[in-house]
C-alpha cells in the first residue's frame, strides 16, 4: 500500500479528480496550500504598484492505494496536471505500513 501526495494547481484540480476517477480511485483528500519551489514566488501588479507574491497557491492531494495501481494513478495525476510551465508541481509515492478502518475494524488494503 502507498501514499502519492501531489502538490497542483489549483485550477487542474478538477482535471485530475476526473483522471483518478477514470483510474479506480475511489477516495481522495483535497486541502488548499501555500508554498514555493524553485521559482520562489513571482511578481504581480496591483494598481500600478509591483509587489511580490512569495507563497504561491497550490492544491494538495492526498490518496492511499493499491501497490498494483500506484504506476496508473501517478500517471493520471502527471497527465491531467501537466501544464509545462513552471510550477506545475510535484508527485510524492511514501510506503504505508498499515491503514485501519475505524468503523468496521478492516485492515489493510481492504480498509482503503
Amino acid at each position: 500500500m502507498k501514499k502519492i501526495e501531489a502538490i497542483i494547481k489549483p485550477f487542474k484540480l478538477d482535471e485530475v479528480k476526473d483522471a483518478l476517477h477514470e483510474v479506480g480511485v475511489s477516495g481522495i483528500t483535497v486541502l488548499e496550500a501555500r508554498g514555493f519551489g524553485r521559482q520562489k514566488g513571482h511578481t504581480e501588479l496591483y494598481r500600478g504598484a509591483e509587489y511580490v507574491v512569495d507563497f504561491v497557491p497550490k492544491v494538495k492531494i492526498e490518496l492511499f492505494i493499491e501497490d498494483a495501481r500506484v504506476e496508473a494513478a501517478v500517471e493520471a495525476i502527471q497527465n491531467a496536471a501537466h501544464t509545462g510551465r513552471i510550477g506545475d508541481g510535484k508527485i510524492f509515492i511514501m510506503p504505508v505500513l498499515d491503514a485501519v478502518r475505524i468503523r468496521t475494524g478492516e485492515t489493510g488494503d481492504d480498509a482503503i
